[in-house]
C-alpha cells in the first residue's frame, strides 16, 4: 500500500497512524501470530486452510449492502476435522452449508476491531488433506469497514453512485466471511451483479459479462484470480467507469473526468513493469491495470493484484508523482507474491517494496535520484518516530501488535526503517547489484507463500553463507526489537539535496531586509521532487516568520502549484506560520480529498493553531460522512472528537 504515515509520504503512503502504544514488547527471536488477523486465532489457522473462494455478490446501492454468497474450499490440516472458525465483522449470516448439507453455525462475542468469530460445525468429519466446500450466505452491514458507498454527489461525475473496497489490513471480514489473515493464501472466482449503467472491476482478471438472468436492469461481471493471494487483496470497485489502454498489459480505469489525465500520467507503466521484471523476475499476475478512485480514497495507492488503486492526487499533470505506481508495481513481488505472515512482520512487505521501488527509480533515472529519494524517506521515518515517541514500541521494526488495531499501528516505520536496514545490508554485502541478487532469490524462494522475519533472516544468512561473519556483526536486536531510529544512519549521496538545503537555509537565516534577494529563478532550477524536499526541510525547522512566508508566495507563487505533495507542504508551512488566510485553503485540501497522508496532518496543523481549533473540528464534523471510515476514525482521534460527536466512525 502506499505508505501509511502520520503526516507524510507514501508511495502505500507514507500513510497515517495513530498514537496508541502496544502493551507488550515482542521479545527478540519470538514471532507470534497476531490475533487480530484471525478471529479463530492460531488454532483455527493451524487446523484448516482456505484454498479457493467462489464469490457471488449482488450490490444493493439503495440499501448500501452486498447480498453475498461465498463458497470456501477448505483443506483440513488434521484428522477428524469437523469444525472451523471464520472471521466476520458486522455481517448478517443467513445460512451455512458443508458439501451441500446444512451446517450448524453460531457467532461468538464481538471484539472492538477483530469483529465476530463465525463458528461452523460440519455434519461430518474429514481427514487431514481432504477438502470440504463450506457455503455461507450473508449480507454486509451498511457500516462495513471495507466498503465505501458514495452518493452521486461524492463522485467526480455527480450522476451515478460508486462503491470501492479497502480490505487491508483486516477489513475483508466485513465483506466476506473468511480466514482474514495474510498467512492464508487462496485463489478466487467472482460474479458481481450491478445496475446496468455501472461497471464492476476487481483485483482479478476480467472473465466476461452478461445480462443478469434474474433482472434485466442489471449486468453480471465475472472475474478470476488464479494466483493464490491473501484476503486483504480482494478488491472491488463499481461505478461509472471508463478505461484507456496504456500498454500491452495495462489499462487505466476511472470516471470519465479523470481517465484521459490518468492515461497521460501513467503512460510509463509498461516501462516500470519491464524494469521490475529485469530486477526480480517475471510478472505473474497477467494484467496490470490502474484504477483512479474518487478523491475520498484514503491511500496514495493500494497494490490490489491486477488492479492497482490510485488516488487522483497523483494527477499532477507532469508525471512527477508516478513513483507511487513504481511502489505499487513493486508490491506485485514483495507483498503480493511474497507476503508477511502476520502484520507484525509488515516491514517484509513494505521495506522490500520501497527498496525495489527505489531500484526502479535508479534504473529509470539515476543512482543520485535513488539516494535523494532515500534522504526524504529517512526524514519520514524521523517524523514517525517523533510523533509516536522514541520509546514507543510501535516504532520497532517488528512490533508486538497484541491488543493493537493494525490501523492504529501503521506508519512510515516499516517502510523506511525496513528500507534503511536493507540499504545497510546492501552496503555490507557489496553494493546494489550484489544485494539485488539476494532480493530476487528471496522472492523466488518464498513466492506464493507468507513468511516471518525469522525465515527471512535465516535465508539471508544462507544466501550470503560466505559473509556470515559480517552478518553476525549486525546489531539485529537493535534493528528489529528496539524502538526509535535505527542503530546505523546511512550516509546517502546529498548531491541533489544540497540545492534544497542551501535554499532552505537561506530562508531560515534571512532577515526581513534580506527578502528582496529571493527570485523566482530559485525554484525554477529545482525538480518537483526537490521543491517538495525544500518545503519539507522548512517544516523540520521552527516556523518561519509570517513576513517570510508571505514573501515566498509573492516570489514563488506556490499557491498556483497543483502537485499535491508541494501544495500539502506549502499549506502546512503557511498555517504553522499563523497565516490566517491559508486556513480555509488548508481545510479545503483536507476535505476535497481523503488521502490520509494529506488529510490527517492538515487537520492537525489547523487544530494546533489555537484560534482555529474549533473551526478544524467543525469542518471535520461537517465533512466526515464523505470520508473513508478508517480516515474518519483516525482524524477523530487526532482532533480529540469523542464518539458521541461523530456519525460515521
Amino acid at each position: 500500500m502506499c505508505k501509511v504515515s502520520l503526516f507524510s509520504k507514501k508511495s502505500k503512503e507514507r500513510t497515517a497512524t495513530g498514537d496508541r502504544s502496544s502493551k507488550k514488547r515482542l521479545p527478540a527471536n519470538r514471532y507470534q501470530m497476531d490475533e487480530f488477523t484471525c478471529a479463530g486465532g492460531v488454532l483455527c489457522c493451524s487446523r484448516c486452510v482456505t484454498k479457493h473462494l467462489n464469490l457471488s455478490f449482488h450490490l444493493d446501492f439503495d440499501r448500501h449492502i452486498i447480498r453475498g454468497k461465498v463458497e470456501l474450499t477448505v483443506e483440513a490440516l488434521e484428522d477428524r476435522f469437523s469444525a472451523l472458525t471464520l472471521d466476520t465483522k458486522d455481517l448478517k449470516i443467513i445460512s451455512a452449508l458443508a458439501n451441500g448439507q446444512p451446517a450448524r453455525f453460531s457467532l461468538g462475542p464481538k471484539h472492538s476491531f477483530k469483529g465476530t468469530p463465525l463458528d461452523i460445525t460440519l455434519p461430518f468429519e474429514i481427514s487431514r488433506g481432504q477438502h470440504v466446500i463450506v457455503e455461507v450466505t450473508y449480507e454486509t452491514s451498511t457500516s462495513a469497514s471495507a466498503l465505501q458507498w458514495l452518493t452521486p454527489e461524492q463522485t467526480a461525475g455527480k450522476k451515478q453512485p460508486y462503491l470501492f473496497s479497502q480490505c487491508q489490513a483486516h477489513h475483508c471480514r466485513s465483506m466476506v466471511p473468511c480466514q482474514d489473515s495474510p498467512s492464508v493464501k487462496h485463489t478466487y472466482y467472482a460474479q458481481v451483479s450491478v445496475p446496468k449503467d455501472l461497471v464492476a472491476v476487481m483485483s482479478a482478471m476480467r472473465d466476461g459479462q452478461e445480462d443478469d438472468p434474474q433482472d434485466s436492469n442489471r449486468t453480471i461481471y465475472r472475474f478470476r484470480q488464479p494466483v493464490p493471494m491473501p484476503s486483504y487483496l480482494i478488491a472491488i470497485v463499481v461505478g461509472a467507469l471508463e478505461s484507456r489502454e496504456i500498454g500491452p498489459r495495462s489499462r487505466v480505469w476511472s470516471e470519465k473526468e479523470f481517465v484521459d489525465k490518468a492515461a497521460f500520467e501513467f503512460s510509463e507503466t509498461e516501462t516500470m513493469l519491464k524494469t521490475a521484471e529485469d530486477l526480480v523476475g517475471p510478472y505473474v499476475w497477467g494484467q496490470y491495470d490502474i484504477l483512479v478512485l474518487p478523491p475520498s480514497f484514503p491511500y496514495g495507492g493500494m497494490e490490489n493484484p491486477c488492479l492497482t488503486f490510485a488516488t487522483p492526487t497523483l494527477l499532477a499533470g507532469d508525471k512527477s508523482l508516478s513513483d507511487v505506481i513504481a511502489h505499487e508495481i513493486s508490491h506485485s513481488w514483495t507483498g503480493n507474491l511474497v507476503t508477511n505472515k502476520t502484520w507484525e512482520h509488515f516491514w517484509l512487505n513494505e521495506g522490500h517494496t520501497v527498496y525495489l521501488e527505489r531500484m526502479i527509480g535508479r534504473c529509470m533515472k539515476s543512482e543520485q535520484f535513488r539516494q535523494f529519494d532515500a534522504i526524504g524517506g529517512w526524514k519520514d521515518l524521523q517524523d514517525s518516530v517523533n510523533t509516536f515517541g522514541a520509546n514507543n514500541p510501535l516504532t520497532n521494526l517488528v512490533p508486538s501488535l497484541q491488543d493493537v488495531d493494525p490501523d492504529d499501528a501503521f506508519s512510515s516505520v516499516p517502510y523506511e526503517k525496513g528500507f534503511a536496514l536493507l540499504y545497510h545490508l546492501e552496503e555490507l554485502m557489496g553494493g546494489p547489484e550484489v544485494f539485488m541478487g539476494f532480493v530476487k532469490s528471496y522472492i523466488q524462494m518464498f513466492a506464493y507463500s507468507s513468511v516471518t522475519t525469522e525465515e527471512w533472516k535465516n535465508y539471508l544468512f544462507t544466501y550470503f553463507k560466505d559473509k556470515v561473519n559480517i552478518l553476525k556483526k549486525v546489531d539485529w536486536n537493535a534493528w528489529m526489537f528496539t524502538p526509535g531510529m535505527p542503530p546505523v544512519k546511512p550516509q546517502y549521496d546529498t548531491t541533489l539535496a544540497d540545492a534544497c538545503i542551501a535554499l532552505s537555509q537561506k530562508w531560515i537565516k534571512a532577515k526581513d531586509q534580506d527578502l528582496s534577494s529571493f527570485k523566482k529563478s530559485d525554484v525554477k532550477v529545482l525538480s518537483s521532487q526537490q521543491l517538495t524536499e525544500f518545503l519539507s526541510l522548512l517544516l523540520h525547522e521552527d516556523p518561519l516568520p509570517l513576513s517570510h512566508v508571505k514573501k515566498m508566495q509573492e516570489v514563488y507563487d506556490l499557491n498556483a502549484y497543483m502537485n499535491s505533495e508541494i501544495r500539502f507542504r506549502w499549506l502546512r508551512l503557511c498555517v504553522r506560520s499563523r497565516w490566517e488566510e491559508a486556513v480555509p485553503t488548508a481545510l479545503k485540501m483536507a476535505t476535497e480529498q481523503g488521502r490520509m497522508k494529506f488529510t490527517r496532518p492538515l487537520f492537525r496543523e489547523v487544530y494546533n493553531f489555537e484560534k482555529y481549533r474549533d473551526e478544524a473540528v467543525r469542518v471535520f464534523l461537517a465533512s466526515q460522512a464523505a470520508m473513508h471510515p478508517v480516515t474518519s476514525g483516525l482524524v477523530a482521534k487526532d482532533l480529540k472528537v469523542g464518539a458521541s460527536n461523530t456519525t460515521s466512525l
